[in-house]
């Protein structure tokens, strides 16, 4: 559903993702994991036909993501580290716009609202403005709109960074069943422990460069011990000043 050859991107002489190369099956949920700066948000820009490759390829749905990039948007759902909202809509108004851009009819589009509303935990805030939406309501309300139109992949940069331990069940809940019913999910996050219950597919990047790509399955320790040796090891810095008594 998502393959990637040799994909790169450079600004200038900087390399941000460095000939990177993955498959993604239908129906599972790729957890793409990194430190800050690591390449991951360049990627799925690329994936989703918001930055074009400086060399190689990718595909998402069969489609070149360096080609019709309508056609594109109409196969995926976005969930982007910005969340992509006006201050000046309502929840429900942003819910309402994302169904006329993709042409929901009318009766179906409603019912998905309201289940999406529902499901979310949005029912109560749903005439609330963005500008005064929590963190957690504003990025549910992103979420609810990338889940809207259907979309046979789903990319998600940071799903669950900034938010509550309930917000962060239920939207777990929501995309592991998602994923049992077809759709491919590629994520990003820094909340190991959480994308260590759900994921099928764990891949790390370094510098822009691939240092795992691996299925829960054939994981050889915890995505932990992992994450610390392959892609951000810790700082063993020692600050022997603090707490030591002030003179």
């Amino acid at each position: 559903m998502i393959s990637c050859r040799a994909l790169t991107r450079r600004f200038g002489d900087f390399t941000a993702v460095d000939a990177l190369t993955l498959d993604v099956p239908k129906g599972s949920i790729c957890a793409f994991l990194g430190a800050n700066g690591a390449g991951k948000s360049t990627t799925v820009k690329m994936l989703t036909g918001l930055l074009r490759p400086t060399s190689g390829a990718a595909t998402v749905c069969g489609l070149d993501v360096s080609g019709d990039a309508a056609a594109l948007k109409r196969r995926i759902g976005v969930l982007p580290e910005s969340l992509g909202l006006f201050d000046d809509l309502s929840v429900e108004e942003h819910l309402n716009l994302t169904a006329d851009i993709y042409g929901l009819p009318k009766a179906e589009a409603q019912t998905r609202i309201e289940q999406l509303l529902r499901a979310l935990g949005l029912k109560d805030g749903r005439a609330t403005f963005a500008r005064d939406c929590s963190h957690g309501m504003r990025k549910k309300t992103s979420l609810a709109m990338a889940l809207l139109p259907n979309p046979d992949v789903l990319f998600l940069d940071e799903p669950f960074e900034a938010i509550d331990p309930v917000t962060s069940n239920v939207m777990h809940e929501i995309l592991v069943k998602a994923a049992q019913r077809g759709v491919t999910i590629f994520l990003t996050s820094h909340i190991l422990s959480t994308v260590e219950r759900m994921a099928d597919q764990f891949v790390m990047i370094r510098k822009g460069r691939l240092v795992l790509n691996a299925f829960a399955e054939d994981l050889p320790r915890s995505i932990e011990e992992l994450y610390f040796e392959l892609a951000e090891p810790p700082m063993a810095e020692d600050l022997a000043w603090l707490g030591q008594e002030r003179s």
